[in-house]
């Protein structure tokens, strides 16, 4: 063994030791904020929104600056999005209170998940930041925000605001924690400790799939790979329009992306007009090859495209297209070997002709097969049987109609929850098959009392578990007042005695 392997094995992991007091610090915090009552929780809940929405262009334009990736003003109106819009969105819902089926003879108690571990990925940093720490303090969770090295800083600095904010309006110290310094191997040690109660994974497939090992619960998402298809009922420039629109959307980061239209051959040449109007330039067969050579390497996908605008990438392939907002790449046939027609995390859009719904399907089915899976697929058409014959057969648990893809799958511009992580289920290798929402982060113990009519309900109206006054002892069973020879014994006492066991039991618990 060298001198620089026995030091390390002596020398503590400083990064490692300050992690397992974080994990400390949100066991704390996350018992308090369960004491606190739906006043108290939205009290800190609308601060901390408050305090990110204010600073949303601010953290637009550092996001941009760090990263490299997307759109300055796009990324202003996703933080906002996810900050005090996706506050108000949930307003009326309660996730800390008790909910009472009278019908079902059902009490509701809400249980938290506790301390949850949140991986956020370089394309939509802040926004996520936002997003997964909001749903967490809605629902009484803490949260500690791992983001993606490429996004440290600014993911960092809007954590810490979010924190101080919540903070001051009373939720307890240490429910909102970030990394400062991310690695795979502590991550990976994070991921794993067992005082982590969920982890919520958004980002790359080996980031998920590190999440579903780690031995912890996990809610992690897969790939997009969208397919778009055309019929001959849609109107061809408001289609054009959305469809530029989306895939030019933040240089096209966020995964629900339009990948490649398939567009009916009746109305393939009237829709590239009507999408060179829109600002896409449409590529020569040279043009698209030299795209095809720029965006994929022997060893896969070229990082340095992400989120870059239409323009630098056209000049990067050797050509000129200084006004377009997207690139469209027409292909000769649809299938897994077909470069263009992957996932492309840039203003890049495939473009192939159908013969019809059967061959669009078909298509569709054939480029969602290498990735995508479970993920998102879009239709353009006033056909209902149309849209029903390719919802029913694409692999896809979202398909959006006569809108844009990336806001749209998002829920952002449909009534789907408005989420910045989305599950692709069973197909995709997820454990969720919806879009995040705050739903996923808390679960219910339900009090269920016998169904028959002859057995009453009880009358739970006012009851708060929180508030709950002692149990008179006149109430106690008389096992529990008297003893087995007849003495009786001080009820009071019996109850403090039995509290401060509890208590003993819980603090071991704590300390393990």
């Amino acid at each position: 063994m060298s001198e620089v392997t026995e030091q390390r094995l002596k020398t503590p992991d400083v990064d490692l030791e300050r992690a397992r007091m974080m994990l400390e610090r949100a066991r704390w915090g996350a018992a308090k904020l369960q004491k606190m009552d739906r006043a108290a929780i939205m009290a800190a809940v609308d601060a901390a929104a408050a305090a990110g929405h204010a600073k949303a262009r601010h953290y637009a334009e550092w996001a941009v600056r760090e990263t490299g990736y997307g759109v300055v003003d796009h990324k202003i109106m996703k933080n906002e999005a996810c900050s005090k819009d996706i506050v108000d969105l949930y307003r009326d819902e309660d996730f800390v209170s008790p909910r009472i089926d009278k019908a079902g003879k059902i009490v509701e108690l809400p249980r938290p998940a506790g301390v949850i571990f949140a991986l956020v990925p370089v394309t939509n940093p802040v926004a996520t930041v936002f997003f997964k720490t909001l749903l967490a303090l809605m629902t009484r969770n803490a949260i500690i925000i791992s983001p993606h090295p490429g996004a440290k800083e600014v993911c960092a600095d809007a954590a810490r605001t979010l924190a101080e904010a919540a903070r001051a309006a009373g939720a307890p110290d240490g429910v909102i924690q970030v990394l400062d310094e991310p690695t795979i191997p502590l991550i990976e040690a994070i991921m794993s400790d067992e005082r982590v109660d969920l982890i919520v994974a958004t980002g790359g497939p080996s980031v998920v799939k590190a999440a579903y090992r780690s031995g912890n619960p996990a809610l992690g998402v897969g790939p997009g790979n969208a397919p778009v298809l055309v019929d001959d009922t849609a109107d061809l420039a408001v289609t054009a329009k959305r469809i530029v629109d989306s895939k030019s959307f933040d240089n096209s980061i966020l995964c629900t992306n339009e990948s490649t239209v398939l567009a009916f051959e009746s109305i393939a040449d009237d829709l590239l007009d009507e999408m060179r109007k829109a600002g896409a330039h449409v590529c020569t067969p040279e043009e698209a090859d030299r795209v095809r050579a720029l965006l994929f390497h022997d060893n896969g996908f070229n990082t340095e495209v992400i989120g870059k605008d239409a323009s630098w990438i056209a000049e990067r392939a050797g050509f000129r297209a200084p006004k377009a907002k997207i690139l469209v790449t027409p292909v000769a046939l649809v299938q897994p070997e077909e470069k263009l027609v992957r996932e492309k995390l840039c203003p890049v859009l495939g473009f192939a002709r159908a013969g019809g719904v059967d061959q669009g399907v078909s298509a569709a089915r054939s480029m969602m097969r290498r990735s995508g899976k479970g993920h998102t697929a879009a239709v353009h058409s006033r056909n209902e049987k149309t849209i029903l014959a390719y919802a029913a057969a694409v692999p896809a648990l979202r398909i959006v109609v006569n809108t844009g893809c990336s806001l749209g799958a998002a829920g952002f511009e449909t009534n789907l929850g408005p989420s910045m992580t989305i599950g692709t289920g069973f197909i995709g290798g997820s454990s969720i098959g919806d879009n995040l929402t705050p739903h996923h982060f808390v679960h219910f113990a339900r009090i269920a009392y016998n169904k028959a009519a002859s057995e009453a309900f009880g009358a739970f109206e006012g009851l708060d578990p929180l508030q709950l006054e002692e149990v008179p002892a006149a109430t106690l069973p008389p096992q529990l007042t008297a003893l087995p020879g007849g003495d009786q014994i001080d009820a009071g006492a019996l109850r403090q005695e039995l509290r401060k066991i509890i208590l003993e039991e819980l603090n071991a618990a704590l300390a393990a």
